[in-house]
């Protein structure tokens, strides 16, 4: 495997540890903290909007769900797989940086883009949770990234090695 595969591949593999530790932190807090954000709901309303632009009707609000949520991880991996770009030893900033512009990102651009404002800042205390959070899923991405380009975690993820 090529250097350029192998950083491609740690990159995207960081960027999905991110993806997955951001998505059971709101998947977990919203059935616990009732100002959690909803990123789901985020994420429901999106489909919705562009299947009926489409003139097609989005699915039932369970399979509307659970697209949402693989809507959230495949974007959330892509994004957070970006930690790439950046020098290991850049890794800290480089996923509080991301972070921090994805959490501020899913409290500015929603009510913008026609998703409402409610899930992500409908209270002072739902707000500081959505960027944080975000920035817990940067956080995670760096130290997977940082621990992949040290070759730590290549037994969890033997693939990497070829």
């Amino acid at each position: 495997m090529t250097k350029t595969n192998r950083t491609i591949l740690q990159s995207l593999g960081s960027g999905l540890i991110g993806a997955t530790a951001l998505t059971v932190l709101h998947e977990t807090a919203r059935r616990f903290i009732s100002d959690a954000p909803r990123a789901d709901i985020l994420g429901m309303r999106a489909i919705s909007k562009v299947m009926e632009s489409a003139d097609e009707k989005p699915p039932a609000d369970d399979e509307l769900h659970t697209w949402a949520l693989g809507g959230d991880l495949l974007s959330n991996t892509l994004y957070y797989s970006m930690i790439g770009f950046a020098k290991p030893k850049h890794a800290l900033l480089a996923g509080t940086a991301l972070g921090l512009a994805a959490g501020l990102g899913a409290v500015g651009l929603p009510g913008p883009m026609g998703l409402g404002t409610a899930p992500t800042r409908r209270t002072e205390a739902t707000t500081v949770m959505t960027v944080g959070w975000y920035l817990v899923g940067g956080l995670v991405t760096a130290v997977a990234f940082k621990a992949l380009k040290k070759k730590r975690l290549l037994k969890a993820f033997p693939f990497l090695k070829k």
